[in-house]
């Protein structure tokens, strides 16, 4: 069974208040999952998973599939990285030096992928 889609009339209001910083729990992950379906829209298939613990993961990226036991190419990252990445607040590269992302494998890279949303004021 498929996963419900998050509608942009809840997934927006979530990364905003997000963002904004002091949500609730239940509102980050919202904004996390919604961000993370946006990425897997953007760039469909099965070749790199992309980790937020503990609110969800996605796979992503056209390429060879991956179907049993660790995934070759994984991105990991914790929540407020990953708001910061998927809205433009912070960028892959800068993230990646910093050491707030753990990206493995030859495909484990989101350049040009992230921002997947861009707040506006």
């Amino acid at each position: 069974m498929a996963k419900a889609r998050i509608g942009d009339e809840i997934g927006i209001p979530a990364v905003r208040a997000a963002v904004d910083g002091g949500a609730p729990r239940e509102t980050v992950a919202l904004a996390v999952r919604y961000l993370l379906q946006l990425l897997a829209e953007r760039a469909p298939g099965h070749t790199l998973e992309v980790r937020v613990p503990p609110y969800g993961a996605v796979q992503c990226i056209e390429g060879p599939r991956h179907t049993r036991g660790t995934p070759p190419n994984v991105v990991e990252t914790d929540p407020a990285t990953w708001l910061a990445l998927a809205t433009g607040a912070r960028s892959w590269g800068a993230a990646l030096a910093a050491g707030a992302v753990q990206a493995s494998g030859a495909r484990a890279d989101l350049t040009g992928l992230v921002p997947v949303f861009r707040l506006r004021d």
